[in-house]
């Protein structure tokens, strides 16, 4: 059930009035089976692989390889799975409310429609940060345990870009779940808002392989995927943006199908 918060009058305070809102929308994801269900998931996900990867991939690389490699963003290799239930979380947190018919009574309890989207982007951002930055931490303890001392993929928190490439991993998990959020705001239906998500995501990187070399150099990196990855590198590769460039690219990716959402949400019937 919703919370009904009444229209502010004149002498009401957006302040009190957004708190409302965010409490409403609090409890109703929270009381959704689907969040705890992908939340877990993408948490279980990132962890899982990781400690399968510290203690069944060093055995099968050279001391090359090992050097060579970018062993945080190796740990982190869960995100490619956590990354969808991200995005279907995200997805699901507004277009669950369209599919049921829900989103009538929200609307009628909270008319002011942009600032229902704005606790919503609010709400889900913060449920998916704290996982998901759990999550990467987890997994990056969870490979290095598995390393034997002296080898050289180990490193430390400590070490230069390691805490900013694990934090980083949990904050892209965020924004992509807003740009699904975003996009299922602008869509309302949660198939389409999947299938769009996705070939963002995937599809420009594929096709940008058919291009000439000088072509992929120059607009790789700011690719919706390529952005994001780069805020979980330790050893960018060449062409890539710097990572929190990337991330802000990625970043913008997201608020323009939020802004499309808000625009067209405040714009139609329901």
């Amino acid at each position: 059930m919703d919370t009904v918060i009444t229209a502010p009058g004149a002498g009401t305070a957006l302040g009190p009035l957004l708190g409302g809102v965010l409490r409403a929308e609090a409890r109703k994801l929270h009381t959704i089976r689907s969040t705890w269900w992908l939340l877990l998931a993408g948490f279980l996900c990132t962890v899982a692989v990781a400690a399968l990867l510290g203690a069944l991939l060093p055995a099968h690389l050279s001391l090359h390889q090992k050097t060579s490699a970018d062993s945080v963003r190796v740990s982190l290799g869960g995100l490619h799975v956590s990354q969808i239930t991200a995005g279907l979380l995200g997805v699901l947190a507004i277009t669950s409310e369209y599919s049921t018919g829900l989103i009538r009574a929200t609307l009628t309890a909270v008319p002011q429609r942009r600032l229902l989207l704005t606790a919503k982007a609010l709400i889900l951002a913060t449920a998916v940060a704290s996982t998901a930055i759990a999550g990467c931490f987890a997994a990056y303890l969870a490979f290095q345990a598995f390393l034997s001392a002296g080898d050289p993929m180990r490193t430390t928190l400590a070490d230069p870009g390691v805490a900013r490439a694990v934090t980083g991993a949990g904050l892209y998990l965020t924004v992509l779940a807003l740009l699904g959020f975003g996009l299922g705001a602008a869509l309302r239906s949660s198939a389409g808002a999947v299938a769009a998500l996705f070939g963002l995501l995937f599809i420009p990187t594929l096709l940008t392989a058919l291009l000439p070399q000088s072509w992929q150099d120059r607009i790789a990196g700011y690719l919706p995927m390529n952005a994001g990855d780069a805020i979980y590198t330790t050893r960018p590769e060449a062409h890539m943006l710097s990572p929190w460039t990337g991330l802000a690219v990625f970043s913008l990716y997201a608020a323009l199908a939020l802004a499309a959402g808000t625009v067209l949400i405040s714009h139609r019937d329901v």
